[in-house]
């Protein structure tokens, strides 16, 4: 199966930006130690701070799912509930 890539979009809530940003920073280093991670980067938008982009690329699907069962995914979930505006994840397959 072809590597799996996760683009996933989060709009903070104007006043929550530090506190998902911080929540971010936490899981950042725990998900690139996952094995089966390729890469997990973190971007902030330069005009809206509130805009986070995580980009990921992982072996499988099987191991993203590791990830989302994750203690350390699970406590970023619940620490940033009701602090995010929009969250979307895409699951893409490179082609080229």
């Amino acid at each position: 199966m072809p590597k799996l890539t996760i683009v996933a979009n989060i709009e903070a809530k104007a006043d929550k930006v530090d506190l998902v940003k911080a929540e971010f920073l936490k899981l950042v280093d725990m998900s690139r130690a996952e094995e089966g991670c390729i890469n997990y980067d973190l971007h902030q938008d330069n005009e809206n701070p509130a805009h986070f982009l995580v980009y990921e690329n992982w072996e499988s699907s099987e191991v993203l799912q590791m990830h989302t069962d994750a203690q350390h995914f699970k406590d970023f979930m619940a620490a940033t509930e009701g602090a995010v505006e929009e969250f979307t994840v895409n699951e893409m397959t490179r082609i080229v």
